[in-house]
């Protein structure tokens, strides 16, 4: 079976390594960015199975990759997790808004993080 690919776009570079080592040690394939212009970019051009998105990231925030890769449909099939800080009620709706399938809070506990990603990626929303 062919590994699933993850774009982990987020500007914390030490977050993004952690992770990296976490999903491949998981299977996963993982294509990184640090910012949203990059993040998008790499999104059209490698088509990942799910994207792993920050929401407060220089050059384009994570609501307008998200909001610009859900209303293109030639990607509005990747699951994209929102992953921030930010955990006002106004924030998730937002993100709900931009078409995120989910919202998860930094500090977050990696077993949520890989269940929801499992689970995204079953569901085949792509």
């Amino acid at each position: 079976m062919d590994k699933k690919r993850i774009l982990l776009v987020d500007d914390e570079k030490d977050l993004v390594e952690t992770m990296i080592f976490q999903l491949e040690g998981a299977g996963y394939e993982v294509i990184k960015a640090y910012d949203g212009a990059e993040g998008l970019e790499k999104a059209k051009k490698e088509k990942p199975d799910l994207i792993i998105l920050d929401l407060m990231l220089p050059k384009m925030d994570g609501y307008k990759v998200c909001g610009l890769l859900k209303k293109d449909s030639r990607y509005s099939g990747i699951p994209i997790i929102l992953f921030t800080a930010r955990a006002q009620e106004s924030d998730m709706r937002l993100g709900e808004e931009a078409g995120a399938e989910a919202y998860i809070v930094k500090p977050f506990e990696s077993k949520m993080l890989f269940n929801k990603i499992a689970s995204l990626l079953k569901s085949g929303v792509k």
